[in-house]
């Protein structure tokens, strides 16, 4: 009996496990694998705990996008929007949206208040940025969202200051009944400095995969990349910042096609021993034969 108390873990230990299984959820899963940890625990105190403290991280990390009530729009889930806990700023529409973090969604919304928005002079800038963005977003990113927020000097009321905008685009397709569920997150932050009348542009991409048929593959891979251009008219500037971000990130899913294309050569050679308990060969020459081989080339259109 000494032994079993000696051996039972506390509450706190057990919100700190639950948290990492729900943080380390794959894209669009959480949900899922918060039911299990429920079951699991037993209790609903701790859930409860360890949910309230996962869900909103989790939610900002994978730059989640809500619907307005009303259907008017979406509200990007980042440490950039936030205005409080519950709180997130929709800088399109000037609108603030309260949020249920643990159930994903969007309960009500309110108009931003003046000192939310960034000034007049900036906000030309943010806007041409967004709306030459949302072109090639929704070019590019099948239900793709994005949005641009002010981080720094939003109070900067004319040329002569230093100011910071943040670009987000975050694209979702999940599809648990394909087994299959992943996320393209990308982060590219403008730094305009007047001084050097230069732009300089830092961009964080993330991509995400989870295919668990016939097996559990995860893909987590991450990207970085400089660039600048000089500071022009807003809405000449948002066109070369869009055409830097557009030139990497189409450079970046390049590099990834290539990868997958050599998949059967490399990397599924690395997870199998070369010669299996069952002495019989891999048939490294004709892996196409096998489901992921088969949907990530037709997922990427590789061989077309």
């Amino acid at each position: 009996m000494a032994d079993e108390e000696e051996n039972e873990i506390s509450d706190e230990q057990k919100i700190e496990i639950a948290k990492w299984f729900l943080l380390n959820s794959p894209p669009g899963e959480i949900q899922y694998v918060a039911k299990d940890v429920k079951a699991i625990l037993g209790d609903d105190t701790v859930y409860e705990s360890a949910a309230s403290e996962a869900f909103p991280l989790y939610n900002k990390a994978h730059l989640i996008s809500l619907q307005f009530p009303n259907r008017s729009g979406d509200v990007l889930i980042t440490s950039y929007s936030e205005i409080n806990a519950n709180e997130y700023l929709d800088p399109r529409t000037a609108q603030v949206a309260k949020v249920d973090h643990i159930k994903q969604v969007c309960k009500e919304v309110r108009p931003a208040t003046d000192e939310e928005l960034p000034s007049s002079y900036v906000e030309e800038y943010r806007c041409a940025v967004e709306a030459e963005l949302s072109k090639y977003v929704g070019e590019a990113y099948p239900k793709g969202v994005c949005s641009v927020f002010c981080t720094r000097g939003k109070d900067v009321e004319e040329p002569g200051s230093d100011f910071e905008l943040v670009v987000v685009i975050s694209a979702a397709r999940h599809s648990p009944q394909n087994f299959c569920n992943g996320s393209w997150r990308s982060i590219w932050t403008i730094e305009f400095k007047d001084d050097l009348q230069v732009v300089e542009v830092t961009g964080r991409v993330q991509v995400g995969a989870h295919y668990f048929e016939e097996g559990n593959v995860q893909l987590d891979a991450k990207h970085e990349c400089k660039d600048s251009t000089i500071i022009q008219a807003a809405d000449d500037c948002a066109i070369s910042l869009t055409n830097i971000i557009r030139h990497h990130e189409t450079e970046y899913l390049t590099s990834l096609q290539a990868s997958y294309s050599n998949l059967p050569d490399t990397t599924f050679k690395d997870l199998r021993r070369k010669l299996p308990v069952t002495r019989t060969l891999f048939p490294w020459h004709n892996t196409m034969q096998f489901a992921l081989t088969k949907d990530i080339t037709k997922e990427l259109g590789i061989g077309k």
